[in-house]
C-alpha cells in the first residue's frame, strides 16, 4: 500500500513540508511518483513512526547542539565526490561529500557546541549524521564560527531499514554515532543550530 505525502505526514504527526524533506533527501526507499503526486510505502512510514527517540542521556553531557539541515539540492548530489559548493544532506552523497556539505560557518555559541562533544545532524527530526572533532573553533568576526577539525562520525543512507555507516576513528566517537544515528531527535530553533538538554541524571542541577 502506498501513501501520499499528506497521508504519510499525518501518520507521523508532522507537517507535509517537513515530511517532504525526508523524501527529497532520498532517505525513504520505495518513494515513487504517480503523476504529480509523490507516494511512499506504508511499511516505511510505519517503521519511522515507531522509531525510538535519541537516548541523549547516554552521552554524558548536559546539553548538545543539533544541526538542522535541509535536503541537498539535486545539482549538489550530481558531483558528490568533488569540491563543488553545496549544502544540506542527501542519502546519495558519499562520506567526503556529506562532511563537505555540513561543514560551514554557523551562528552559534561555539563554547557550548564544543562542550557537547558531538553534533547530531537532523533532517525533519531524524538523525542522519553525527559530527565530532569540535575542540577548536574559528570566529569570522561577524558572529559565525566554524570547527576546522570537525569529523564525520557516521551517516545514514536508508532511514527506514535503517542503514548506517560508522566512519569514526575513535571508540568514543563510534559509540556516539551508533547511539544516535537513525533515531528521532525533535528540536526547535529559529536557525540551523538548536540546543537540546540531554537530561542526564548525574548532571541535572549540577
Amino acid at each position: 500500500m502506498l501513501l501520499t505525502t499528506g497521508q504519510a505526514a499525518a501518520e507521523l504527526g508532522m507537517a507535509i513540508t517537513t515530511f517532504r524533506r525526508l523524501t527529497r533527501a532520498n532517505l525513504i526507499p520505495g518513494t515513487t511518483s504517480k503523476g504529480v503526486r509523490v507516494v511512499v510505502p506504508l511499511e516505511a512510514v510505519q517503521a519511522l513512526a515507531t522509531r525510538n527517540r535519541a537516548p541523549l542521556h547516554g552521552l554524558g553531557v548536559r546539553e548538545i547542539a543539533v544541526l538542522r539541515v535541509e535536503p541537498a539540492k539535486p545539482s549538489d548530489t550530481q558531483h558528490a565526490g568533488d569540491d563543488s559548493p553545496g549544502s544540506g544532506f542527501s542519502a546519495d552523497l558519499d562520506e567526503q561529500a556529506v562532511l563537505h556539505r555540513l561543514a560551514g560557518w554557523w551562528r552559534c555559541d561555539a563554547r557550548s557546541v564544543a562542550a557537547g562533544r558531538v553534533i547530531p545532524v537532523t533532517v525533519a527530526g531524524y538523525v542522519v549524521a553525527v559530527l565530532t572533532g569540535l575542540q577548536h573553533w574559528e570566529n569570522n568576526g561577524r558572529g559565525r564560527h566554524r570547527f576546522p577539525d570537525m569529523q564525520l562520525a557516521g551517516y545514514v543512507t536508508d532511514l527506514v531499514s535503517p542503514t548506517i555507516h560508522v566512519t569514526a576513528m575513535t571508540t568514543e566517537d563510534r559509540n556516539a554515532a551508533e547511539l544516535l544515528l537513525a533515531t528521532r531527535l525533535p528540536s526547535e530553533s529559529g536557525g540551523p543550530i538548536a540546543y537540546v538538554s540531554t537530561h542526564h541524571p548525574d548532571l541535572e542541577g549540577s
